[in-house]
């Protein structure tokens, strides 16, 4: 898995030279940092945590999350956001779990020309496709969704928020009510390349847990071919967390886009 973030992180190193157009980059690097944008996206991302569990867990997790616009009409677009993660843990619980965790996905009804404040609102769901109970929580589960952002030059500032509670699923796994909430602040500096600080912070209502992750990471647009391309790489440290979370983190991420 390590090697797998390190072939990740390669592509920042070489985006440079395969970048395109700055113009065609620039639009392409601002509409990644828009969750409702009107772009086909698809990012494979790999993240690596440590000092888990028992002080020696680690993780790593690839989240295939695609994205998909689907025009309703002439004012409307319907963003559909999904989540599926392949994790590996070792030391946290049994000695290594591998395989799919739950499934999260997003619907958010959205205005197709905003002025100002870009905005998208509908339901989120929560599917138990987890091979280990290690791995996900076992519940069905649903809720509301929400992002709110304005871009202004090379600045895009804004957040994204979801609530999940569970509604059936097996009567000896916990219950589901979660608050999911992402801050963000992105800066374009030019030929597609763009640096972002957010926080992915989760609050276990069941548990009255927060886990606050801040996450620091830079990004090149670039394109092979006719591919165009997205790289990223980052850094998360766990501000706030419960004692079996990891303290320290690495993302790497590649990004195929599809501009509509």
């Amino acid at each position: 898995m390590r090697r797998c973030l390190g072939v990740l992180s390669g592509f920042v190193l070489v985006a440079a030279a395969s970048a395109a157009n700055a113009d065609d980059t620039d639009d392409l690097s601002k509409k990644l940092q828009n969750p409702v944008a009107d772009l086909i996206s698809v990012p494979i991302q790999g993240n690596f945590d440590w000092q888990g569990g028992d002080g020696r867990g680690r993780a790593a997790t690839i989240n295939v999350q695609p994205v998909v616009p689907v025009k309703l009409n002439e004012d409307w677009n319907l963003i559909v956001r999904t989540i599926m993660p392949l994790s590996y843990r070792h030391h946290y619980g049994p000695d290594r779990v591998f395989g799919l965790g739950d499934i999260t996905q997003s619907f958010f009804f959205s205005p197709r020309h905003p002025s100002g404040l870009t905005w998208g609102a509908g339901p989120v769901f929560l599917w138990p496709t987890a091979t280990d109970e290690i791995l996900g929580g076992g519940k069905w589960g649903a809720g509301l969704t929400g992002v709110a952002l304005v871009q202004s030059g090379a600045w895009t500032v804004g957040a994204l928020a979801n609530h999940i509670w569970s509604y059936a699923g097996p009567s000896g796994r916990e219950d589901v009510s979660a608050t999911f909430l992402q801050p963000f602040v992105s800066y374009n500096f030019g030929k597609g390349f763009s640096v972002t600080l957010n926080s992915e912070a989760s609050y276990d209502w069941v548990r009255e847990q927060w886990t606050v992750p801040i996450n620091l990471g830079a990004a090149q647009v670039f394109k092979i071919g006719d591919q165009a391309m997205s790289a990223s790489v980052g850094i998360r440290y766990y501000a706030v967390r419960p004692d079996s979370a990891p303290r320290w983190g690495l993302r790497a991420a590649v990004t195929f886009l599809f501009p509509t």
